[in-house]
């Protein structure tokens, strides 16, 4: 194998064969891999990415940064184990013979989405690493099994994945990042958006636009932000349902 050099591709945390620095058998009692991962996904969630530390997180733990290493090499393979840990929390459906593809491909998509809102630092982290992790692999191929048996051929399979899988991923991490926003501004969602639409209004080619699309708000329905956003996303996933069953029956 090549040596690592500057611009060299990360080797991931769960490549078998992988050694910690130093090689050292003897371990710090009262830490392990699974509370150290725990506790990186609750700063992560406090702090985002930008306040996560190999520091911090020793001193949240009681321990010296150094005794970090004695379970992982770089704070990359940290970050790569919080990745998989979160993908733990998607319940994927049982499988059943003759179970209906479409549904199970809305509870996977809906879980997907529901994930990177509660953890708006997932997003990156997923395409900075490989998604090699058990957990991230079980979503994985479940979301295959459903597309498999919606009848495509093998070619397009690839093809249907990549659309539903990068849709609930742009959605949920804009649904993240403005949840995120309204969150470090006190305000509620719906108070936000009103001010947001209040100010835009104040704006006069915004307000042009607004008027152009008051119908269409109107049509959509929902009380609040979060309805509005549930029914967007639930139709929005029907046509992309839709579509890869029309392709199933061009053949």
């Amino acid at each position: 194998m090549a040596k690592a050099g500057a611009g060299a591709a990360r080797e991931s945390v769960w490549l078998e064969g992988r050694t910690r620095r130093g090689g050292r058998s003897a371990q710090p009692s009262g830490l392990d891999r699974e509370r150290i991962t725990a506790e990186s996904v609750r700063l992560l969630d406090a702090g985002g990415l930008p306040g996560f530390s190999m520091r911090r997180l020793a001193a949240a733990l009681n321990v010296t940064a150094m005794s970090l290493y004695w379970y992982v090499d770089t704070k990359d393979d940290l970050l790569e184990l919080a990745l998989d840990a979160a993908y733990g929390e998607l319940r994927s459906p049982a499988e059943r013979d003759g179970a209906d593809w479409r549904a199970e491909l809305r509870e996977l998509a809906t879980g997907y989405r529901e994930l990177l809102v509660r953890h708006p630092w997932l997003s990156p982290l997923a395409g900075r690493y490989l998604n090699i992790g058990p957990h991230a692999l079980a979503f994985s191929r479940g979301v295959q099994r459903a597309v498999r048996r919606a009848g495509l051929p093998a070619h397009r399979v690839t093809g249907a994945i990549s659309a539903v899988s990068q849709f609930v991923y742009g959605y949920g991490t804009l649904e993240g990042q403005f949840l995120s926003r309204i969150a470090d501004s006190g305000l509620t969602p719906d108070d936000y958006y009103q001010r947001a639409m209040d100010a835009a209004r104040r704006d006069p080619e915004a307000a042009d636009y607004l008027q152009e699309s008051q119908e269409i708000r109107d049509a959509r329905g929902g009380d609040t932000v979060a309805e509005m956003m549930d029914r967007d996303f639930a139709f929005a996933l029907d046509l992309l349902v839709a579509g890869i069953e029309a392709m199933v029956a061009r053949g």
